[in-house]
């Protein structure tokens, strides 16, 4: 049967609808970041915007994921009948808002059907795209606001009544349509966009031969390539799953013609591609949710994500050198290496818009989005004379992109959506208060057990839920307890959030380790020890920050200098203990006192002890240099 006739007529009917509804999505956040609204006098409620790209995110689900997760069969005519009630009840939910927020109990039938219908295609769309982890959370949450007058002690509340509750979770500004949708609309859509831009014109074929061209002639050149590859675009796209599709293509086949193991190309990508979460500029959706947590500006939490990203990159660097010497892992053929000069002639408009969305949050103080739709409109403007396979951007690429960016953005939509539910629930029932009381009081007695379990529990989370939703929910959970008992607020939620993004490497469900297992054809559990062992810096470095915040760039600039120094040689020597390679192989205990000497020279300046111990451990990492040195070997030097 030919491609053609495989797909039906209303196959492609839907597929066009679910590109217009993708299309409105995108425009109706871009018209509300932009502020028109404001600038032709209308008054529109915000929740206004952020129910119709609820209604379309829920509709795109229903027409694109079967019912039963994991089938093959397509949505049929009731799935699309059921995307038709989510639009008609968003546009319901759109004209009835400002009446209904501000007069809900004069209008209590009403209030209620509405707050059921929502609820029941919310948890159903939930379900189709993630699972049932976070629909189990909100039901327990739930039944503790039903029934938590029933309960003793710290967790005794007052009860909610069931109607109440369910108009509270749909109608009420602090749940649904609350803080973390907002964000997911009017902050995250526009860095889609540009992240769909940016591959419409290149950008990715850009980054890969710049990473070529910069990294292509060291030893071990091809898993380097993947690192910065990945660091460059990961930090555009946030999202470790598509990061490896995009990337992984072209370097896991690259690494495993390199001489690297399939087991530790596809970990090398997948750890590369997971610290784009948290990798300057762009970094992930949960960056923003974290600057509207803290209330501060975006540019303050790139300036504080800094040194955390650049030692785990860092990391994965040395890791992929010392690797490619002890298995003689020689650099990239020459003739696949661009030259830097014609790189750089072909894609330096791929640097402009990144220069605009700097300049922008740091020069101007502009808001993300705001500076985000510069950068997309500077990006376009150039594009239209110039993309880096040459040529320009054609209409259809660019409604491509808009479309694209929609659909990115469903799950992040959908999850921001019951999330803000969960996280209001928490308030209004006093469950924040009773999970507060005992999470401070295990603090008191270990602060360090208290980190261990909140780390444990987020990687949990993690298993069944994307980094974005773990954030939402520890942020509210966890944070607040570590901030009351003397955390700096940045580092509580730069910890939580990073080992949320750990998950998606840790087994037993290690999502993009899998996916890269996957493309390199190895065994996925074992690709995700792998990447555990490769990315060991990114289970320790938020202990690092929480005990030294220089590293978060608080404090004197000596301060941070000197942490970062010693952080940089204790990672080296870890990594190269881990190896097993220094200058040359070396033995079971030449690994064990690199480990030992590196662990020490990381020990944080602000821990007990700390000048003591880093002295030791540098002076042994100096030691072990010269005891461990042989000579350098032809073809080992390092690059």
């Amino acid at each position: 049967m030919s491609d053609s006739a495989a797909v039906s007529p209303s196959a492609t009917r839907a597929m066009k609808i679910v590109a217009v509804l993708a299309a409105i999505s995108t425009l109706a956040a871009v018209v509300w970041s932009s502020s028109l609204p404001l600038w032709l006098g209308l008054r529109v409620y915000s929740e206004q915007v952020l129910l119709i790209v609820l209604s379309c995110s829920m509709a795109i689900t229903l027409m694109t994921r079967p019912r039963r997760r994991g089938s093959s069969r397509p949505p049929d005519r009731f799935d699309h009948g059921v995307a038709l009630v989510a639009l008609i009840w968003g546009a319901v939910m759109v004209i009835r808002f400002p009446v209904l927020s501000q007069n809900v109990f004069y209008h209590p039938t009403e209030a209620l059907i509405l707050s059921s219908v929502g609820i029941v295609l919310l948890l159903e769309t939930v379900r189709r795209s993630m699972g049932w982890a976070l629909i189990v959370i909100l039901g327990l949450v739930v039944l503790y606001a039903l029934f938590s007058s029933n309960l003793s002690g710290p967790m005794q509340s007052r009860s909610i009544r069931w109607d109440r509750l369910l108009t509270f979770m749909v109608l009420d500004s602090a749940s649904l349509a609350g803080a973390a949708l907002y964000i997911a609309v009017a902050v995250v859509v526009p860095f889609l966009i540009l992240a769909q831009l940016l591959l419409q014109t290149g950008g990715s074929a850009f980054f890969s031969d710049l990473s070529l061209a910069l990294a292509g002639r060291k030893r071990g050149g091809a898993g380097k390539i993947a690192i910065l590859g990945s660091a460059l675009f990961g930090s555009v796209s946030g999202s470790a799953v598509s990061n490896v599709a995009s990337t992984g293509a072209i370097t896991i086949p690259l690494m495993k013609d390199g001489g690297y193991r399939p087991r530790t190309a596809a970990a090398i990508e997948a750890s590369a591609s997971t610290g784009g979460q948290l990798m300057p500029p762009i970094m992930g959706a949960s960056a923003f949710l974290l600057a509207e947590n803290l209330q501060v500006a975006y540019g303050e939490v790139v300036l504080a994500a800094l040194i955390p990203s650049i030692l785990f990159y860092v990391a994965l660097y040395i890791f992929a050198d010392l690797e490619a010497g002890r298995r003689g892992i020689a650099s990239v053929e020459p003739s696949r290496i661009p030259a830097m000069a014609g790189v750089m002639a072909k894609g330096w408009f791929v640097v402009v818009p990144f220069a605009v969305l700097l300049g922008g949050l740091f020069v101007l103080n502009m808001r993300p989005e705001t500076a985000a739709l510069y950068a997309v409109l500077s990006l376009f403007v150039l594009s239209l004379f110039k993309t880096y396979e040459g040529g320009r951007i054609k209409a259809s690429a660019l409604v491509e992109a808009i479309v694209k960016a929609g659909r990115s953005a469903v799950e992040v939509v959908l999850i921001c959506a019951i999330a803000g539910i969960i996280i209001g629930l928490f308030s209004r029932s006093g469950l924040s208060f009773g999970m507060g009381f005992f999470l401070v009081k295990l603090g008191e007695g270990s602060l360090i057990l208290l980190l261990l379990v909140t780390a444990a529990v987020c990687i949990l989370m993690g298993m069944g839920l994307p980094t974005v939703g773990v954030y939402l929910l520890l942020s509210t959970l966890a944070a607040p307890p570590l901030i009351e008992l003397g955390l700096n607020p940045m580092s509580a939620h730069l910890f939580v959030l990073y080992f949320g993004m750990l998950s998606m490497l840790t087994p037993p469900v290690a999502i993009a380790a899998f996916v890269a297992a996957n493309m390199a054809g190895a065994p996925p559990m074992r690709t995700g020890l792998e990447a555990v062992r490769i990315a060991w810096p990114a289970f320790v470095v938020p202990f690092l920050f929480v005990a030294s915040p220089a590293l978060l760039f608080d404090g004197a600039w000596w301060q941070v200098v000197l942490a970062l120094g010693t952080a940089l040689v204790g990672v080296y020597f870890v990594t190269a203990g881990v190896v097993g390679f220094l200058w040359g192989t070396v033995g079971p205990f030449a690994r064990l006192a690199l480990i030992t000497c590196g662990a020490a020279a990381l020990w944080p300046p602000g821990a007990p002890m700390a000048f003591g111990v880093m002295a030791v451990g540098l002076a042994g990492c100096a030691l072990l240099v010269v005891l461990l040195r042989p000579g350098v070997r032809p073809g080992q030097a390092a690059g």
